[in-house]
């Protein structure tokens, strides 16, 4: 039997507009038949132009062609293009054009993208993002769109991406600077890319006006200037880029992405001295903390003395002092969703309106502490959503908390979360490591990542009924960062709404007597407990009834899936998750045989799974712990981890068998 496969060849023509029927009739990406989408060309440009009232800016020309093959793949006809700002001085977006192509009666038809369906949003005080979603967008549609950004930010070039979540079929990118701006370029993720580099000539043509002066009527001459100069070309094409596929606990698949990030060295202009940039991490953090909403606002203190003084005049320990300080931050300010290190109104008028950004909360609450005789200090952090800072950049960190040093180790804080506990960060802040910055603008790296295991510890009672069906009462107990986030996600939703994705999430469990205690009492683990009626929890067969112990709990498959993973497994956290569940059998029933005890551990302990079950009469005791001993587990555990979760699922998966007697 021969199996061939067909691919269609057709010219491809690249130029904007000029989508082809044959693309519009392509259904499957021919690269990757699992492709929801794909980018069919890809091309940016990013290059100066000198003008002659503001000098240099850098200008980014890009423009893109993406094939949408399956419903899932409609995202990719949104678009959002953030813009810089500071100091009144913003990026621009302009000449952007945008179109939808699809086949209608065999013929190529198009929708222009309406302006008034751009909107503009303030990300922060410094990020502006325009965002837009194509019009008539259907399964085999094209998309095409191009812009460009002006901006005067010479020093902060945007990533060159050469990776995306889909295919790309062609990509195209040049880098062009003029020789007085040194670039270092800084290339990171696993597919292999070979640039190419050259020189070209570039201009500039400057124009004045001199005007005659003296008594008589004079005239004026104008005179014109032109400066040659050398280009600096770094250029790539690249073809066939598979996706970059994401599995589960990935804390941020940028980070593995391949790119390319070019940060200014230097600026030498003839006949002036080298003007240096920032090039290592020391520099960076001098120049934020020397920066008057960071560092000045850090050392302000009047404004709460007071108060402080006040809430822990009577306590001389150290550690209840700054249980103190944090609770009493936490209590009075609301943090407005803004990121960022620096202060936007002040640590001063954010005190006095209770609401502030979150530099002006955390800057805030270190300055107390150090008020309190502790050794306080801010952390810069890169959330998780930001990616980790691999090169020495100020755009690297987005975030900052407070670090109190203790004999007995690091306490880290984070006031804006109201559920947050000291050492539990909230998990978007839970990123690699951060930089502690000290009174002199020095700093060192510490570990964000939690040491303590958070537990989630369930305990069920359970009656299987001869139906199949099951009915019982659950109870867990959650410590640390399960804790936070149950909090989080149960505090201030409406209760019916809350049971009913809870319902849900057990595929039509009923659940009535729902109760939970200590949500409010951080101190304590949070325990949550209810009563439940869950049908078809066993298959009878005959006179025989098969069940799997953890019924509803159990996990059904491996989240690891890729044969190869080249990044990072990120658990966030370390845990431990402990199951104790007492099953009662139907009268009229005995138990024929029951799972092996089992236990089995990854290399290096990151891993534990044991299994234990005994039975007594129509009695069943079932206990299984579960254990993840690092936050983050290294690619070269990654098959060890494979089969690990593998042999979890399988054994969670062992059948009970019960004969009627």
């Amino acid at each position: 039997m021969n199996f061939f496969i067909s691919v269609s060849l057709f010219s491809q023509d690249y130029r904007f507009g000029k989508v082809s029927k044959e693309e519009l009739e392509e259904t499957v990406n021919p690269i990757d038949s699992s492709a929801v989408a794909a980018y069919l060309y890809k091309n940016r440009k990013t290059h100066f132009q000198y003008f002659q009232d503001n000098g240099f800016k850098v200008i980014t020309e890009v423009y893109e062609r993406i094939k949408i093959y399956k419903q899932e793949g409609f995202d990719y006809a949104t678009k959002q293009i953030n813009l810089y700002q500071s100091g009144g001085v913003k990026e621009e977006l302009s000449n952007l054009k945008a179109y939808t192509y699809y086949l209608e009666n065999d013929k190529v038809e198009e929708v222009k993208l309406d302006k008034d369906n751009i909107f503009e949003t303030e990300m922060s005080s410094h990020w502006v993002q325009q965002k837009f979603t194509m019009p008539n967008i259907k399964k085999g549609c094209i998309i095409e769109l191009r812009y460009h950004i002006y901006s005067p930010y010479i020093s902060n070039i945007d990533e060159f991406v050469f990776q995306a979540d889909i295919p790309i079929k062609k990509l195209e990118a040049e880098f062009e600077a003029p020789e007085y701006f040194v670039y270092k370029s800084n290339a990171k993720g696993y597919f292999p890319i070979r640039p190419t580099t050259d020189k070209r000539r570039g201009n500039i043509t400057s124009n004045s006006i001199t005007r005659a002066s003296g008594r008589s009527s004079g005239t004026s001459s104008f005179e014109t200037q032109r400066v040659e100069y050398m280009k600096n070309v770094t250029s790539f094409e690249l073809t066939d880029i598979p996706a970059l596929k994401e599995e589960p606990y990935v804390n941020n698949i940028n980070n593995y992405r391949s790119a390319v990030k070019y940060e200014l060295s230097y600026v030498k202009y003839p006949h002036s001295p080298i003007d240096y940039y920032s090039t290592t991490w020391e520099d960076v953090v001098k120049n934020i903390y020397e920066n008057s909403s960071f560092g000045s606002e850090l050392n302000k203190t009047g404004y709460y003395e007071q108060d402080i003084d006040a809430l822990i005049g009577s306590i001389s320990d150290p550690v209840k002092r700054a249980y103190l300080i944090f609770d009493f931050v936490k209590s009075r300010m609301k943090w407005n969703e803004f990121h960022g290190y620096y202060t936007d109104k002040g640590v001063k008028k954010a005190y006095k309106e209770q609401i502030g950004n979150v530099a002006e909360i955390n800057l805030m609450l270190t300055s107390m502490l150090r008020h309190a005789g502790l050794r306080a200090y801010p952390v810069l952090v890169s959330t998780r959503s930001h990616g980790v800072p691999l090169f020495p950049t100020r755009e690297g960190y987005n975030y900052v908390i407070s670090c109190v040093r203790f004999p007995e180790g690091d306490m880290l804080l984070d006031a804006t979360n109201k559920f947050a506990v000291p050492n539990v960060l909230p998990l978007k802040a839970l990123n690699w490591q951060g930089r502690m910055i000290s009174e002199h603008g020095g700093s060192t790296l510490i570990d964000l990542y939690p040491k303590e295991k958070s537990k989630n510890n369930i305990f069920m009672m359970a009656q299987l009924h001869e139906d199949g069906n099951l009915e019982g009462g659950y109870r867990s107990m959650k410590t640390n960062h399960r804790a936070l986030s149950f909090r989080e996600g149960y505090i201030g939703t409406n209760l019916d709404d809350y049971l009913e994705k809870l319902e849900n999430k057990y595929n039509g469990m009923e659940i009535s007597d729902y109760q939970v205690k200590n949500d409010l009492d951080l101190a304590k683990p949070v325990t949550e407990s209810y009563k439940f009626v869950k049908e078809s929890q066993a298959d009878i067969i005959g006179d025989k009834i098969y069940f799997s112990p953890m019924f509803f709990l159990r996990d059904t498959e491996n989240p690891f899936k890729l044969e190869k993973r080249d990044y990072p497994v990120d658990f966030v956290y370390p845990s431990v998750t402990s199951y104790k569940i007492f099953i009662g059998i139907p009268e009229g029933y005995a138990v024929e045989s029951v799972p092996e005890p089992g236990a089995f551990v990854m290399p290096d302990n990151l891993g534990v799974f044991k299994y234990n079950i005994s039975s007594k009469g129509n009695k069943l005791q079932l206990a299984v712990e579960s254990h993840i001993s690092e936050s983050v587990i290294t690619p070269a555990y990654y098959q060890a981890l494979k089969a690990y979760f593998s042999q979890l699922v399988e054994k969670q998966g062992e059948q009970i068998v019960l004969s009627k007697i």
